[in-house]
């Protein structure tokens, strides 16, 4: 990044931040194009501050508290750096450890958190129809107790992924796109493919994002799994839409091979087999834990008839010149969803793709919580950097 960064906020639109005032995009799709412009363009601004040194703390001696259902290593420590730049204490909980494990409801939970936290990032991705559903009536429950108590004080929640979406993550690669191809990202071709791993059956919700997210941006997207690994029917439906609306494409390839041929961006990930993961709704609703790991044993059975889905050196020559640019959420399973060769070759890239993700969730954060952002912004522009 090497743009000046006064000239980076003056780009902002301040009419579109203002529009973003007290809201929580808990999936891509409940923003207008508008305002994942000015996400992304916000984000790039509190990159440029913070590389080069100036102080972002726009909200000191505020709780950003988060809940995490699911491990977690690159956005656990991207809750903890976003709050911390932004002057606030970060906590983060094992989620299982919460009541909600006793059976509070997630209003309940929103209602208690919304008396002390200033900010709520929720991870729920492992069962289908339950993450995203969480995190919207903890929003209830806390918007509900704030308004009977008669406190202005706005608590925005941020999804740290859920079974449908993973906006931080999708938004912080689209941002690196944008930086790896500052001529426009409309009119190039991103594979979006399933790969094998051994570990565990992976949640759906990054390809899911991602195909909503890119085909928005104009680009020509395709999607190639094994059969037996489609995704939420849902999100099949507005890829579509979105790449009409943006005059870009979106198809669905048998092979992977098709899939990289040509093209000038590759995302290989792993997600668990569709029928097996609707299976895991029941039986994590029992709380059949055998039948839970029955589930999971399954899916790895069916996960290693495909052990072929590698993204390795052959593969990645297929791509456009051969020089496609290699994507992953991390972490990646080396050895089966990419190889050792591909993973050194892009290693310093992904790290940087990974650290998008900070200036994202303050992004979230900052534009929900602060009516006068850019003026705000400027200010900190202009003080001596640290």
């Amino acid at each position: 990044m090497t743009r000046n960064v006064p000239d980076l906020i003056d780009t902002l639109d301040d009419g579109a931040l203002k529009k973003l005032f007290g809201r929580s995009l808990l999936q891509t799709d409940d923003g207008s194009n508008e305002d994942i412009e000015a996400v992304c363009r916000l984000s790039e601004a509190f990159e440029g501050l913070d590389r080069r040194g100036h102080s972002m703390a726009l909200f000191p001696n505020e709780l950003n508290y988060a809940m995490f259902f699911d491990s977690s290593t690159r956005t656990k420590s991207s809750w903890a750096g976003a709050a911390a730049r932004l002057g606030a204490q970060p906590v983060i909980v094992d989620g299982s450890s919460t009541q909600v494990a006793h059976g509070e409801t997630a209003e309940e939970t929103g209602a208690m958190l919304g008396m002390n936290a200033h900010a709520l990032g929720i991870r729920h991705d492992l069962i289908l129809g339950e993450g995203q559903s969480f995190m919207r009536s903890a929003k209830k429950g806390i918007d509900a107790y704030l308004e009977a108590t008669g406190n202005e004080r706005i608590v925005p929640v941020v999804n740290l992924q859920c079974d449908v979406d993973h906006p931080t993550q999708t938004l912080a690669d689209l941002i690196w796109l944008r930086e790896c191809f500052p001529e426009g990202l409309a009119g190039k071709t991103m594979a979006i493919t399933w790969a094998y791993s051994p570990s565990y059956a992976k949640p759906l919700s990054v390809p899911q994002g991602l195909i909503r997210l890119m085909t928005r941006a104009g680009m020509h997207v395709r999607l190639a799994h094994p059969e037996g690994y489609g995704l939420m029917p849902e999100s099949i439906a507005d890829a579509k839409k979105y790449a009409t609306a943006s005059g870009g494409s979106f198809t669905q390839t048998p092979g992977m091979d098709g899939a990289f041929k040509g093209a000038d961006i590759v995302y290989p990930k792993s997600w668990g087999p569709y029928d097996l993961m609707l299976e895991r709704i029941e039986a994590n609703r029992e709380h059949d834990q055998e039948e839970m790991q029955r589930i999971e044993e399954a899916a790895l059975e069916r996960n290693s008839r495909f052990r072929d889905w590698i993204c390795d050196e052959r593969r990645m020559g297929l791509t456009a010149k051969g020089k496609a640019k290699y994507l992953h959420c991390l972490p990646a399973d080396i050895g089966a969803e990419v190889s050792s060769g591909v993973m050194e070759r892009f290693r310093v890239d992904l790290a940087r793709q990974a650290n998008k993700k900070v200036y994202v969730i303050m992004s979230l954060l900052a534009v929900a919580k602060c009516r006068d952002l850019k003026d705000r912004l400027l200010t900190c522009a202009t003080d001596t950097a640290t």
